[in-house]
């Protein structure tokens, strides 16, 4: 499949089934809040370097969790007992999607640049990017950002500040957004973290058949 090339005067994308076996549907274009939108609502999102021109991917395999089957371990039930705990959204997103940028950096290093920083902000701002946070005994553990339309959660990269401090929040949300009835969230790709936690792989056409139902609307 070819990778297809967008402009920045036209907000559009490609049919998503014509992304390549890895993913990759397009390059280029912007990070407007009106593009972000209109390819979350498709199930493609942007995944590139800092410095490089924007890569749009669409996996043909989506790796999701359902809310209401978000897996507690033992030790973590064991954990969450031992430890007061409070969960907060939105206490400060720029905040918490530079921390995740931080630790990533210092890690395996990140696809968090400050065109990133920025263009996630600006969604924030329109209502549509969440984050959440936890405290444990009323300090900051640990948590996460992405976007979040109609009944569908798209993850897009979490912190720790002490142990298990992501997965305390990503157990809390989940369960909020069981009672909501939310369809999914999002995970993008497989790790072995997010699979001991309920994450699991759906087809396509499954994913899309829930993320047309679940988005408030798809231009």
């Amino acid at each position: 499949m070819p990778v297809f090339s967008l402009s920045t005067e036209e907000i559009s994308f490609p049919n998503p089934i014509l992304a390549r076996e890895d993913g990759l549907l397009a390059v280029g274009g912007d990070l407007s809040v009106e593009r972000l939108l209109l390819a979350y609502t498709h199930g493609i999102f942007p995944w590139y370097n800092p410095g490089e021109e924007i890569l749009w991917w669409c996996p043909k395999e989506r790796f999701v969790i359902f809310p209401d089957e978000i897996h507690v371990s033992h030790s973590m039930k064991k954990y969450m007992r031992k430890h007061t705990l409070q969960i907060k959204m939105n206490r400060d997103f720029a905040d918490t999607m530079h921390r995740c940028r931080v630790k990533r950096e210092c890690n395996e290093g990140t696809w968090i640049s400050d065109e990133m920083e920025e263009a996630y902000y600006r969604l924030h701002k329109a209502g549509f990017a969440v984050s959440v946070e936890v405290f444990e005994d009323g300090e900051l553990a640990g948590g996460f950002y992405g976007v979040s339309i109609g009944k569908c959660y798209f993850g897009e990269s979490m912190f720790s500040e002490k142990e298990n401090g992501s997965k305390t929040a990503l157990i809390a949300f989940a369960q909020l957004l069981s009672q909501e009835g939310f369809l999914f969230i999002d995970c993008q790709f497989h790790t072995e973290h997010l699979e001991s936690m309920g994450g699991r792989y759906i087809s396509w056409k499954a994913y899309d058949k829930m993320l047309q139902e679940g988005t408030a609307f798809r231009q």
